[in-house]
């Protein structure tokens, strides 16, 4: 298989800021704080000193890969292999600025609950800037991952209380798998010898796909050969393979984890068998191939 990559349009991360920028101002108004700014700035000195009223601070200063969540191996996804996506950890430092030490922990209470409500962010909350980020987004308030001394001085700021906020997202790859011609018969030659006379069987390959009304490939289905007692299930992209079929007109019966059935007939050598499955009690609505 050789890759193909078309890198798509990617603004995960500041997508993200938005979608948390919105959730909390959301969240905050509703419980009568009003005008809170919610920056992403580094909180050092000179940002700290600009301000002119409470805010709340996200800082990003961690990204590495969830090692936990990585996988390698290709998904399929609509007749064709695409590289898994990549799954990152980000790790945002979350403090609350104002006036009044008060104010500064009440602020950062209302906060810290809103974050741990959401183990999980809205499915709404990118909206349309959703590029680059698939599936459900989870969270975490977790503890540092390194000395917050060290991380104030790094960022040149006066030390806090702050609250890490783990956040992990899926990226889309851009990199594509081309097959080349799928392989879906062979033949086998069996000579048996008795002797003086010699006798050639042929035996042969049966491949092929099962898919649903939609076009999409339906994995884990058992696909037989009533009349010959051969079995096979299929693959995540709705492959089967059969071995050491003998020739002629055989029946193929299928039948899906959902309890969905087709059957169809395939003449052996041939060129394979597509089959499509639809609901129970479709069985009759079925597409094969020589």
């Amino acid at each position: 298989m050789s890759p193909v990559v078309d890198v798509p349009l990617n603004t995960a991360i500041a997508d993200l800021d938005e979608g948390l920028r919105g959730l909390l101002r959301a969240d905050l108004r509703r419980h009568g704080f009003d005008g809170v700014e919610i920056s992403f700035d580094a909180p050092s000195r000179e940002w700290s000193g600009k301000l002119t009223g409470p805010a709340v601070n996200l800082f990003l200063y961690d990204l590495r890969e969830a090692r936990d969540r990585a996988t390698s191996t290709p998904e399929p996804r609509a007749g064709a292999l695409v590289a898994p996506p990549l799954r990152l950890a980000l790790t945002y430092a979350v403090t609350a600025w104002t006036k009044a030490v008060e104010d500064e922990h009440r602020l950062l209470s209302q906060v810290l609950g809103i974050l741990f409500s959401h183990t999980r962010l809205p499915d709404d909350l990118l909206g349309e800037r959703s590029g680059g980020v698939r599936g459900p987004i989870e969270t975490a308030v977790g503890r540092p991952r390194e000395d917050k001394a060290d991380f104030w001085n790094a960022v040149g700021g006066q030390y806090k209380a702050s609250i890490d906020y783990v956040v992990q997202i899926a990226v889309e790859s851009g990199t594509s798998f081309e097959r080349g011609p799928e392989v879906r018969t062979r033949t086998i030659r069996m000579r048996q010898s008795d002797g003086r006379a010699t006798s050639v069987e042929e035996l042969h390959g049966l491949g092929g796909t099962i898919r649903d009304p939609h076009g999409e490939p339906v994995a884990h289905a058992w696909v037989a050969l009533p009349d010959l007692g051969a079995w096979a299930a299929t693959d995540l992209a709705g492959r089967f393979r059969l071995a050491r079929v003998g020739a002629g007109t055989h029946r193929v019966l299928v039948r899906t984890l959902g309890g969905e059935e087709a059957d169809a007939t395939v003449t052996v050598p041939g060129a394979g068998v597509d089959v499509v499955v639809g609901p129970p009690g479709a069985r009759k609505r079925r597409r094969s191939a020589a």
